[in-house]
């Protein structure tokens, strides 16, 4: 199996072999990234994604999203990425670069997830409350055990976790307690980036 981190020393030697394995391995070398974040996460500012254009190199490019929440690319200017997710983008993408290419294929994917957007808070009645760097499949377990567990002061079956969906605040309650020492695995709620767990003090 032909590797496809192939130098192009590498591909130079396919290409005096076999043309034609050259040609198919050819477009692999500009194969786009592997993302580190789900499909739903929202770019924010210090984020670096990159910016891939099908059959089109010299218009792919990594770039960091700037603390003003826009990137700028090969003829694409200072388009606003904070607050979309990688597909919202990469659709904006292609409608400005359909006045250049023809039928412009965009892929955006987020390689180093570093701004808030992509943090998930741990407030509260926890041992070291904190802001934990989000990331793929961390659930509520991952977040609390993070942070040291609950305080001995902390009524975990109070707990709330606070999500912003499409412009829209929810609280879903968590029983914290039944899920750390009772085991409920139904409490290990999948997070999201900007997701905020509040542990309330016990009442006494």
């Amino acid at each position: 199996m032909i590797r496809l981190n192939l130098s192009l020393l590498s591909l130079a030697f396919l290409w005096l072999s076999s043309p034609v394995l050259a040609a198919e391995v050819a477009p692999q070398l500009n194969a786009p990234a592997a993302s580190q974040v789900r499909e739903d996460y929202v770019i924010g500012p210090g984020d670096v994604i990159q910016v891939f254009v099908w059959r089109n190199p010299e218009l792919t490019v990594t770039v960091p999203v700037r603390p003003d929440g826009k990137v700028s690319t090969p003829l694409i200017e200072d388009m606003v990425a904070v607050g979309k997710n990688p597909s919202a983008l990469a659709r904006d993408m292609e409608k400005v670069l359909a006045e250049y290419v023809k039928s412009p294929q965009v892929n955006v994917i987020v390689t180093q997830p570093v701004s808030v957007f992509s943090q998930v808070k741990i407030m509260g009645q926890v041992v070291r409350p904190q802001a934990l760097a989000f990331r793929d499949g961390m659930t509520v377990l991952d977040a609390i055990l993070s942070v040291g567990g609950l305080s001995p002061f902390a009524a975990g079956n109070r707990a709330k976790l606070l999500r912003n969906e499409n412009g829209h605040a929810t609280s879903i309650p968590l029983k914290l307690q039944k899920l750390l020492e009772g085991g409920d695995m139904t409490q290990n709620i999948a997070l999201k980036p900007g997701d905020v767990i509040l542990i309330p003090e016990t009442r006494f």
